[in-house]
């Protein structure tokens, strides 16, 4: 039997463990800026994210930078209807382009500055995401080994980008640059929802690609029911090693019991996309 003593000691570490138990370590691969930046990334460690993937306008891309408690790994939004970031309107380059200098890209590659190619925009911008316009920099990100990010699906409301269209989300055009740069990391942003059906068939055809659920694995977006039916495909077809988490700004503790509710997932399905699909996908040693 135990003394008073030690139950009293043992509820009392119980106090501790039981959060502790229930944090889940995040590799978040979709952020974008926000007006308070500290603020932003004190509440993702606040939920037991460690890393981060953002793109965002360039100035208020270089407010963030790595600390010991969160890395920060920095793409590159393009290319911009008008200029702008979708949503918050703000510009994307200082001097008001759409699309960066091929050039300036790759300096800014070699110096670290850019990790990632995306969000890229090309639906916003009402083109294909393998229209010719990009195939340069998908080949820069080819050259160098980093990873490209491309928008899919639908959006949302307000995003002032007038020449935006939802059939250049469809995953499948994707095949096209794939063909011309087969081993290019690429990822699908959102599952391509509700072209999700076209992006398991292009990652089934093509391992090197990944994809996100952010936005989807949002139930003020999609509904819960659907978003559990859609993880569930993507599973079934045996695509449980290429799926990432991503929260796309939303609540974050909402799109982590998003998927902490799928009870069909196992404990270790639940690791490798919160953060084990992602480490390995974005290690450019692989």
């Amino acid at each position: 039997m135990y003394s008073q003593a030690s139950l009293n000691i043992i509820f009392f570490l119980s106090l501790f463990s039981i959060p502790l138990a229930a944090q889940q370590k995040v590799f978040d691969v979709h952020l974008h800026g926000a007006r308070d930046v500290p603020g932003q990334l004190n509440t993702l460690t606040d939920a037991a994210v460690y890393k981060v993937a953002i793109s965002s306008s360039w100035d208020l891309q270089q407010q963030y930078e790595s600390r010991d408690d969160l890395a920060i790994i920095r793409g590159l939004m393009f290319p911009c209807p008008n200029g702008k970031v979708p949503y918050s309107l703000q510009p994307c380059f200082q001097d008001g382009s759409e699309y960066p200098s091929l050039q300036w890209v790759e300096e800014q590659i070699k110096a670290g500055k850019i990790e990632f190619l995306g969000e890229v925009l090309s639906q916003y911008y009402g083109i294909s995401s393998s229209d010719a316009t990009l195939m340069p920099y998908y080949r820069l990100a080819g050259k160098y080994n980093i990873p490209v990010g491309i928008h899919t699906g639908s959006a949302g409301p307000d995003h002032g980008c007038p020449n935006f269209r939802e059939d250049m989300g469809n995953p499948a055009l994707m095949e096209k640059l794939l063909e011309e740069i087969p081993d290019l990391r690429l990822w699908i942003m959102h599952a391509g929802t509700p072209y999700h059906q076209e992006a398991i068939t292009l990652m089934k055809k093509f391992p090197n690609v990944y994809t996100d659920i952010s936005a989807i694995n949002n139930p003020q977006i999609i509904p819960p029911g659907m978003f559990s039916g859609i993880v569930k495909l993507f599973i079934d077809n045996g695509l449980e090693d290429r799926i990432m988490f991503g929260s796309d700004n939303g609540d974050i503790r909402i799109m982590i019991e998003s998927i902490e509710q799928l009870t069909f997932l196992t404990a270790e399905q639940k690791q490798k996309i919160f953060y084990r699909n992602a480490e390995r996908f974005f290690d450019r040693a692989r």
